[in-house]
């Protein structure tokens, strides 16, 4: 059995405070986490003597005891191999009759009383035979209490999912199964592309605490045919003939909400922005609604018959007059 160092496994001095271990350990927890890492053996064996030696110098009492064994922990060892009528201070030797011995101010007695009785857990051969055998489950509950914040979201799940356009103008629902548990997520009027929707106490249970964690769903809003989204404004593009746009008229104009008729004036351009004010894309928590933008676009007609192109041809040439 070899002695462990705990203070190179979190990786700080001998000398480190009490907030650089705590610091050291909360990294390294981090990374070396089974859900993080699942699968992985290596990963989950550093976890464990990373949680292993912070048990042991996150308190200064108990982190003065091991400072003190880590010198004599041969002698620790033999002496429970079988010393017997003698008393064994593992911090001073043996003393005579059975008697207990005191080095300093700590004696076997402190030691069995602070780390004996605990009932046995996962850790080490070193710790339970030099720490009296682990914690029990209560002490293994309290330490993950300690790591909630680190545990609740390990225990996050993370999911994708993609609606249409016009499911983010209108709101709509879908429904999860999760661990055979059916769950039904709102999505709201308004929603944007890859924004989050958190569903507290949705997610896995930790173990220790019993407490889930959250289930967060990232949104995603497929591309439109035609519409294009920008913030809360929708754009699109339509299509017009020559004659409306040199006499005037309605156009029709597709949007989220069906079809709307917008009145173009005679001699509108192509390439002109025009605004449907309030029928764009519904504002978060409020009433109100953004605009929606038709860009004009004119067509020309095309395959003209002999006489056609001649009466295109007249008025072409009565239209310069006037210019």
């Amino acid at each position: 059995m070899n002695y462990k160092d705990y203070y190179k496994i979190l990786g700080v001095n001998k000398n480190a405070s009490q907030d650089e271990i705590k610091k050291a350990y909360r990294k390294l927890a981090v990374k070396y986490h089974p859900d993080k890492n699942p699968d992985d053996k290596k990963a989950e064996e550093k976890f464990k003597n990373i949680s292993e030696a912070y048990e042991v110098l996150k308190d200064p009492e108990t982190r003065e005891k091991y400072d003190r064994l880590g010198a004599n922990w041969k002698q620790y060892e033999h002496a429970q191999a079988g010393q017997q009528g003698q008393g064994f201070d593992p911090f001073g030797g043996f003393g005579q009759g059975g008697q207990r011995t005191r080095t300093g101010n700590f004696s076997q007695e402190d030691f069995e009383g602070f780390f004996g009785g605990f009932g046995g857990s996962g850790f080490s051969d070193f710790f339970e035979q030099f720490f009296g055998g682990g914690f029990d489950r209560r002490a293994q509950q309290q330490r993950s209490s300690r790591q909630k914040g680190q545990s609740t979201q390990a225990h996050n799940l993370k999911g994708d999912i993609y609606i249409s356009l016009e499911d983010a103008f209108h709101g709509t629902k879908r429904i999860l199964n999760v661990n055979d548990e059916r769950l039904r997520v709102s999505i709201p009027k308004g929603i944007k592309d890859k924004q989050t929707l958190r569903m507290k106490g949705k997610g896995q249970e930790d173990p220790y605490t019993g407490k889930r964690g959250d289930i967060l769903l990232t949104i995603h809003v497929n591309p439109h045919k035609f519409i294009e989204r920008h913030g809360n404004d929708l754009h699109t593009t339509a299509t017009m003939d020559i004659f409306t746009a040199t006499l005037g008229g309605t156009l029709a104009v597709h949007t989220l909400t069906g079809q709307k008729n917008i009145n173009i004036k005679a001699g509108t351009d192509g390439g002109k922005t025009l605004r449907l004010k309030g029928q764009g894309m519904p504002v978060k928590n409020s009433t109100t609604r953004g605009d929606f933008y038709v860009k004009t676009r004119i067509t020309v007609p095309k395959n003209l018959s002999k006489e056609e192109k001649e009466s295109f041809e007249k008025l072409k040439n009565q239209v310069k007059e006037k210019v």
